[in-house]
């Protein structure tokens, strides 16, 4: 399974919403505490480009000489329709410092070094430490997660259904009940699927045969399970 600090990593550097919680800006309205831009640097620092004027900011910008402690809340939500969408939350606490003329003109950028990390999604929740944060890896697919996992929604429901069928004593009770794929990473695919009789849904997690390091090696893995759920 990935590591908490990947799991980090990857949210971070995805497309997920991402809101800046600053003291003194709670009552801001959230797509004023939202950055342009997000990515991490070598020492695990994270950098973001906002409006010149937005209110975190300012706040940085008065801050100035003293510390600005805050907290990048981020959250992810499944890229198909599915119950319960939320995916899961990451949180990086640390101090904002403006770093001026690294952005272009009416943008700014701030480092937020990183104090304190953590997780809560799939596969449960988990604290990180920022060398752990910093030395991680976004995982290879972060990048075509969505597009990949729609395309498998819309176009291999079917065999997407038909993976039940590995599940032993379960598969019949699934036979007839909603099948979606839910999170895809480089060690497998993750199904959430729903049962015909009582409505209930429940997650399945189906391991490729070795980790995946880009979309040709995915695609060979997941026609292996296909290839699998049809026998």
């Amino acid at each position: 399974m990935p590591s908490a600090a990947e799991r980090t990593r990857t949210l971070v550097q995805s497309t997920c919403s991402g809101v800046l919680l600053v003291p003194g800006l709670e009552g801001t309205r959230p797509e004023h505490l939202m950055a342009d831009e997000r990515a991490v640097g070598p020492d695990g620092d994270v950098f973001l480009v906002l409006p010149a004027d937005s209110p975190v900011v300012r706040a940085a910008t008065h801050a100035q000489d003293d510390e600005l402690s805050a907290v990048l809340e981020i959250t992810d939500v499944a890229p198909v329709s599915v119950p319960q969408r939320i995916r899961g939350r990451a949180w990086i606490s640390g101090w904002l410092t403006r770093l001026p003329g690294m952005a272009q003109p009416g943008r700014m950028m701030l480092r937020l070094e990183v104090g304190e990390a953590s997780v809560d999604d799939l596969w449960g929740a988990s604290t990180v430490e920022p060398e752990d944060f910093a030395r991680a890896h976004a995982d290879p697919l972060h990048a075509q997660e969505t597009e990949l996992l729609q395309h498998l929604h819309a176009v291999h429901g079917e065999h997407v259904q038909l993976l039940g069928g590995l599940l032993g004593e379960r598969a019949a009770e699934l036979a007839e009940g909603g099948a979606v794929p839910l999170a895809l990473d480089r060690f497998g695919l993750r199904v959430r699927f729903r049962a015909a009789r009582t409505g209930g849904v429940f997650d399945a997690r189906f391991d490729f045969p070795e980790p995946v390091r880009d979309v040709v090696e995915l695609r060979r893995a997941m026609h292996q399970l296909f290839e699998a759920a049809a026998h």
